[in-house]
């Protein structure tokens, strides 16, 4: 077991989030969940019998090439004719941030709970969106240094539209090398390893990130999918082409149901793109996004937007739910209007797991400075309170009383300036005072600060490891140091907190607990 504390956190989201989140949704929004184990037990049973899967699963086996534990987890799945749970996430440098890794543990502690309630067999499957374009997104990573966060950068960009599966990785020796160091002393070489062997030079952004995601996952049962696999465009094409033909009743139902949301004060997750369809054309090495009138011949590989991507994933595969994030799981009020307009059955999404990780280096260094971690979540807040504790207290009195003669000044001046229709000049002498006042404050508690460099120092590593660059750090923060300074079993670990939030959606009162609002 590793020493690193595992926090569950609250979801976050939209306000149209947290109504999804919270089972709140009208029925035509999006699916409702089972609310008990033997709702559960229906629908995957129905998912299970709704068509012979056998073939569906020879088609994209290619794109799946499942070894080890997920291997014979899916076989044990379609030798029965159970279900899956899926989840993914576009591309991210080494891997991308924390939730690219909670959200697949996750998926698996959904799929074990759906079993052992049910009977019925579930595996869960990771949607690596391979066919997303957006480079800025992929290219970067964020690790935790002494002494601050330290951003990653991919430097060979490819031209504008090509598919992460299709650009080319380069040379990122020496952001491993960054990687390596921010591992410290690391006590478990795997992980480390794994990215190694994924980026190298001659790999493709899309490429590495799915051998990373391979090597980590699969041992522990959980089956990674390529998207911009040809098997899996060739699999998808019937739910692509119709959301091309069908372009137009697709941009009405878009329409319709963004006035429904914002009637009801909601903002829609996706913004309405008028002229343009849902889907991608992939011309030579790059893809555009097609006009709602445009016909190609069917050579050209189409591929979804992310309205689109959860109803051609339900088509290809056995799934019972979606593992989303409070963003994805805000796509699919809308998501639903497109499976209507091109005839297809809405997808289900339920609420993911959501965590902090506390490494023990980072726990002692609260304890130290007497802050809690939701301390650090403002910038300069917790830098301000260590500089003010730091102050000599008659320094600190000294501004107090500064502060109160300003405060007092008018009556100080007793009723003549008042009698002399003055009070605009008393005003603006005590704005400018003030002004200088607040400068002078500053000056000392930045002297202070550079004094009191060791605690400073302290609190920039902290915030590194938990609010990177004012970020949750599930949401940025690479997860590959603190799996080598602790060991890949957090991973194992991580899954079975999970657990928890798993059982009470399967049981149904996961939806009857509010989320807090997004911090």
């Amino acid at each position: 077991m590793t020493d690193v504390r595992i926090v569950t956190e609250s979801l976050g989201g939209s306000p149209l989030s947290l109504l999804l989140q919270r089972g709140g949704a009208p029925a035509d929004w999006h699916p409702t969940a089972p609310s008990d184990i033997e709702g559960w037990r229906r629908r995957a049973a129905e998912r299970s019998a709704s068509r012979d899967w056998s073939a569906a699963w020879d088609a994209i086996a290619p794109a799946i090439q499942a070894t080890g534990a997920a291997a014979a987890r899916l076989e044990r799945v379609r030798a029965a004719g159970g279900v899956v749970v899926t989840t993914g996430q576009q591309p991210g440098l080494f891997g991308g941030p924390v939730y690219t890794w909670s959200k697949a543990v996750g998926a698996l502690a959904f799929a074990d709970a759906l079993e052992a309630a049910t009977g019925i067999p579930t595996a869960a499957v990771f949607w690596a969106a391979t066919d997303d374009a957006d480079f800025l997104e992929a290219s970067y990573t964020v690790i935790a240094r002494t002494g601050g966060a330290e951003r990653l950068q991919q430097r060979t960009a490819p031209p504008a539209g090509t598919p992460m599966s299709l650009a080319p990785l380069g040379d990122v020796s020496s952001e491993l090398a960054a990687l390596t160091a921010a591992c410290g002393s690391a006590a478990d070489q795997r992980p480390l390893a794994a990215v190694a062997s994924a980026y190298t030079e001659h790999a493709t952004v899309g490429s590495a990130y799915v051998a990373l995601l391979r090597a980590q996952l699969e041992q522990l049962g959980i089956a990674v999918l390529d998207a911009s696999h040809p098997c899996v465009l060739t699999a998808t094409a019937p739910v692509t082409r119709d959301a091309l033909r069908l372009g137009r009743d697709v941009e009405r139902a878009l329409a319709a149901r963004g006035d429904a949301l914002r009637a009801a004060g909601y903002t829609p997750q996706v913004e309405d793109m008028p002229g343009l369809s849902l889907v991608f054309g992939r011309f030579g090495t790059t893809k555009r996004r097609l006009t709602l009138d445009e016909r190609v011949g069917d050579a050209v590989p189409l591929t979804p937007n992310v309205l689109l991507r959860p109803i051609v994933e339900h088509e290809i595969l056995p799934t019972v739910a979606y593992w989303a994030g409070p963003g994805e799981l805000a796509y699919f009020a809308q998501v639903s209007a497109v499976a209507a307009a091109i005839g297809r059955p809405a997808p289900l999404g339920v609420p993911r797991w959501s965590c902090t990780l506390l490494e023990p280096h980072v726990e002692a260094v609260l304890r130290r400075l007497g802050l809690q971690r939701e301390d650090l979540s403002l910038l300069h807040v917790a830098e301000r309170r260590l500089a003010q504790e730091s102050m000599d207290d008659r320094t600190i009195a000294g501004l107090a009383a500064m502060r109160a003669n300003i405060a007092g000044l008018a009556e100080t001046l007793g009723p003549e300036p008042h009698a002399l229709g003055l009070d605009a000049v008393v005003a603006g002498a005590m704005a400018s005072m003030q002004h200088r006042m607040m400068r002078l404050e500053r000056r000392l508690l930045a002297g202070v600060a550079r004094r009191e460099h060791a605690k400073m120092r302290d609190l920039a590593t902290a915030r590194a490891a938990l609010y990177p660059f004012a970020v949750r750090q599930e949401r940025a923060l690479n997860i590959t140091p603190t799996l080598a300074r602790h060991g890949i079993e957090l991973l194992a670990e991580m899954r079975d907190a999970a657990g928890e939030h798993a059982a009470r959606i399967v049981e149904g009162s996961a939806l009857r607990t509010h989320a807090a609002p997004v911090a």
